[in-house]
């Protein structure tokens, strides 16, 4: 027996599964992206604000 058959039945199993599922509407990535750069220059411009450096002891 081929030692990576379990990978070949997973893998054809995988496709059988794919093809009796519905298609589902493409996600909306592009303003999940927005939403998160825009986060994250928030958050860098309240980490790096002048005068909120943690006092160094």
């Amino acid at each position: 027996m081929h030692p990576d058959i379990h990978l070949t039945l997973h893998h054809a199993r995988a496709t059988e599964l794919r093809a009796e599922t519905e298609p589902r509407p493409a996600p909306r990535n592009d303003l999940r992206a927005r939403l998160g750069w825009t986060l994250v220059e928030v958050g860098l411009r309240l980490a790096t604000r002048p005068g909120t450096a943690a006092p160094a002891h």
